[in-house]
């Protein structure tokens, strides 16, 4: 599972798709034990970052999930103008795509709340452990809670070693 998570993350990196990495594989990132089955982005939602999106994964079947007829994910210059989000399903895994995260703001303020990371394909934005917290205290999931409570505990643990430093 991680392996095609980590597939779906280097399309996007190599399709340069402007986006930051958020929700349950941003907290995996930083030590939290719960598993995750999908990616969850924040993307800028211009028709070029979503054309980028569309071709990144052509090859690997997407549709629209939360669509009744789970149809083909096909962009058009009107979808473009009315997309917030896209939840999709590839061969690969699931696809989440926000145009702002809950407890954050819109793209530009998750990527003022980001920082580079190295991933074993690329440099990578990953949304801050505080901008998670708060996008998971927002978001009020049962799920999501529990990922704070583990945020918050490996937070106060950095803190406590740094201040032993």
């Amino acid at each position: 599972m991680m392996e095609s998570l980590t597939e779906i993350l280097r399309r996007l990196h190599d399709a340069k798709v402007e986006f930051t990495l958020i929700g349950g594989l941003a907290a995996r990132h930083y030590g939290v034990t719960l598993v995750t089955e999908d990616v969850d982005i924040c993307a800028r939602f211009t028709p070029e970052n979503l054309s980028r999106i569309e071709n990144a994964f052509k090859d690997f079947h997407p549709r629209h999930r939360l669509t009744a007829h789970k149809m083909p994910f096909e962009l058009t210059d009107e979808l473009c103008g009315r997309l917030k989000n896209i939840y999709l399903t590839t061969d690969l895994g699931i696809l989440d795509c926000l145009s702002e995260v809950a407890g954050v703001g819109d793209f530009e303020a998750v990527l003022r709340q980001s920082e580079a990371r190295e991933f074993p394909f690329g440099c990578c934005y990953i949304i801050k452990m505080d901008a998670l917290i708060q996008a998971k205290q927002a978001a009020g999931r049962p799920h999501d809670l529990m990922a704070v409570a583990q945020l918050q505990a490996i937070k106060g643990k950095d803190e406590q070693q740094k201040n032993l430093l």
